[in-house]
């Protein structure tokens, strides 16, 4: 199974029942799936379909699916709305009879609001089925064109991902063969460091200076950082083999990446070795922020 980005845009057109529609789908990062629908009124039924076919293609993002209803232009059909001309012609014969008015004419009796309206077109039962299932059925389409945008830019983003793994298997290498980590420089330094105290007085004991360098030597041991590294980035290649919905996973990966370079930085004994942590520690940056758009 391919990797997913969590962007892509998609749209889709069609017609159902003598009506033209148009679904445009655009999705971005998000934490869980968060499917948004704009629907035009009368079409609110298929809502819980069009969740279940989104959910049974995505697992992550927040999508916004708006659909577009263009019905074909046909003559309007005016209707009059009978009681209400009724009510209106009482009352205006009243205020003629009382001569509070003139007769009214034609034009301002039809002007009043509600006596005309365009009638809505009535559509059968059977017609609706067909306009929701064409409908429904363009969403499908666009979401397989989601689908196959969001693929794409998985694969780069896979590419992309590759690189900086690659980058963090040779800045750990570098770090392991890194002079500053042999025992000799470690001795080198320490034995300068017990030199320049006992020469700083006669109180200092030398056998206890020597048993805290040793103290001091195995704390600055990254073996086990640099294992763990190594270990991450063979993870980080096996989940991307995998492909699926491996976003999270990756995430937290990333997290370990940068809590081992942490580690580095905080144990280094000299600058090149810092150097290599503080570099280490720009490239898993990286790394998690392209890690975020993955699904």
């Amino acid at each position: 199974m391919a990797v997913q980005s969590m962007t892509g845009f998609a749209r889709q057109e069609g017609r159902a029942e003598g009506a033209d529609f148009v679904w445009e789908l655009r999705s971005v990062n998000g934490k869980g799936l968060d499917l948004r629908l704009r629907l035009p009124q009368g079409l609110e039924g298929i809502e819980a379909e069009l969740r279940r076919s989104a959910s049974a293609r995505l697992s992550r993002g927040n999508i916004q699916a708006s659909l577009q209803f263009r019905r074909e232009d046909r003559p309007p059909e005016l209707v009059v709305n009978e009681d209400m001309l009724r009510q209106v012609l009482a009352l205006s014969s009243r205020l003629v009879a009382d001569g509070h008015a003139g007769p009214p004419a034609a034009d301002g009796i039809l002007a009043v609001k509600g006596i005309i309206d365009v009638a809505e077109e009535a559509a059968d039962p059977a017609t609706l089925d067909a306009r929701n299932a064409a409908v429904v059925a363009g969403f499908g389409e666009a979401l397989e064109r989601l689908v196959h945008a969001r693929l794409s830019e998985g694969r780069a983003l896979v590419e992309a991902l590759m690189a900086r793994l690659a980058e963090i298997a040779e800045l750990t290498d570098r770090a392991d063969s890194d002079p500053a980590r042999s025992m000799e420089a470690i001795r080198s330094r320490l034995r300068e460091q017990v030199a320049e105290l006992l020469g700083a007085g006669d109180r200092l004991d030398e056998a206890r200076l020597h048993q805290e360098a040793a103290l001091i030597a195995a704390r600055a041991d990254i073996r086990e950082e640099i294992d763990r590294l190594r270990a991450h980035v063979e993870a980080a290649h096996a989940l991307l083999r995998q492909g699926g919905p491996v976003g999270r996973r990756l995430d937290f990966l990333s997290q370990e990446f940068n809590r081992e370079s942490n580690t580095i930085c905080s144990k280094s004994n000299a600058a090149s070795l810092t150097a290599i942590g503080v570099e280490l520690k720009v490239v898993v940056d990286q790394f998690r922020e392209q890690v975020q758009n993955l699904e």
